[in-house]
């Protein structure tokens, strides 16, 4: 609540308090009274109001004392009943209204009203029902107000949180394309530049060879760190085609000219774009282990349809190999597999390294 902009009200509804209190006062002086001693009774009823957001209980018995002892506390004890009402439970807001119809059916015994008993009761009871029904209506509307924010700010939440997680999963989905490309492009830079420091008995010929083969691995390097900043810019329909299997020659072709024996037994097989791309990534991932881990080992590159879709990249004992690595390559992998519905089991076997996949497919 903004004191500054409920400031006016309070203070209105303060002024039409005790001027109703000092009318209901200067009614009642025919009783023979004194004037002062019914203001002072009204305006002490008033004072209490406040009193009802903490002590509702307490302060509506008060009222109904002070209602029975002066018509100038009519006014303050009946807007009590509403005060409670609109802030608290039935259970708590009845007790606070029937104590003000006692205390009006007292005075109504031993002061004018200036109706009858019974009529004075009736209207009074309807006035205090009224008034419990309007606070109770208000309550239970602020309450599905508020339900109704606290969804909205749940469902705001919500989205920032998927928001969030699809920014995640989509840098996730990046880091793993890096991996992917230019892994391969920077190990087969390393190892042909290897080779040129440490073969010095390399005739012209091969030595133009490979600074061929590096400079072409250098400038396909770079093509794809552009592809990958274009994912950042792009959307989707200005990508251009991921990888399949008719790629795979491709990429073998790339191995050998860095001086990677490989042997290729690849099906001639159709296969939807996720299952190419999936099987070019095993098959990318495993000559990039290789070439790193084993330089100079032979590869045996296996795809096959059947039962499923089996890949299968095999390398045996190499040379000492450019470093350990981060293995984010395989957790990359094994994951884009798993989501296919296939399973990924990599190792060590007869010295070398296997890397097995295995995606349902039917032909």
């Amino acid at each position: 609540m903004n004191p500054r902009r409920h400031t006016p009200v309070l203070l209105g509804l303060l002024v039409g308090m005790l001027t109703l209190t000092a009318l209901a006062a200067w009614a009642a002086r025919v009783d023979g009274v004194p004037l002062a001693v019914d203001l002072a009774l009204g305006v002490a009823a008033v004072a209490v109001l406040p009193f009802l957001r903490s002590r509702p209980l307490l302060g509506g018995m008060v009222l109904g004392v002070l209602a029975a002892l002066s018509p100038a506390a009519t006014p303050a004890a009946t807007a009590g009943t509403y005060v409670v009402a609109r802030r608290e439970r039935l259970g708590i807001a009845v007790p606070v209204a029937c104590a003000s119809i006692v205390g009006h059916a007292v005075q109504a015994l031993w002061r004018s009203v200036g109706l009858p008993l019974g009529w004075w009761l009736l209207c009074d009871v309807a006035v205090h029902a009224a008034l419990l029904g309007w606070g109770a209506y208000g309550r239970t509307r602020d309450a599905l107000v508020e339900q109704w924010r606290a969804r909205a700010r749940a469902a705001e939440q919500d989205q920032v949180r998927k928001v969030e997680e699809a920014r995640s999963a989509e840098r996730a989905r990046i880091a793993r394309e890096m991996h992917d490309t230019l892994a391969h492009r920077l190990t087969l830079l390393a190892t042909t530049a290897g080779a040129l420091e440490y073969r010095t008995d390399l005739s012209p010929e091969q030595v133009a060879a490979a600074a061929g083969v590096v400079r072409a691995s250098a400038g396909e390097a770079l093509e794809d760190l552009r592809t990958v900043i274009g994912v950042l810019r792009a959307g989707p329909d200005e990508l251009r085609p991921a990888p399949g299997l008719p790629d795979l020659a491709a990429l073998a072709d790339q191995e050998r000219a860095a001086g990677t024996v490989v042997t290729w037994d690849v099906a001639d097989l159709v296969l939807p774009s996720t299952l190419g791309l999936a099987v070019y990534r095993t098959c990318q991932e495993g000559l990039t282990n290789a070439r790193r881990h084993a330089p100079g080992a032979t590869v045996e590159v296996r795809v096959e349809g059947g039962d499923g879709l089996r890949v299968r990249v095999a390398n045996g004992p190499g040379g000492r190999g450019l470093g350990s690595g981060t293995g984010t390559g395989l957790v990359g992998l094994r994951e884009r597999v798993e989501l296919l519905g296939g399973t990924l089991r990599a190792g060590p076997a007869d010295g070398g390294y296997v890397l097995d996949a295995w995606l349902p497919w039917t032909p």
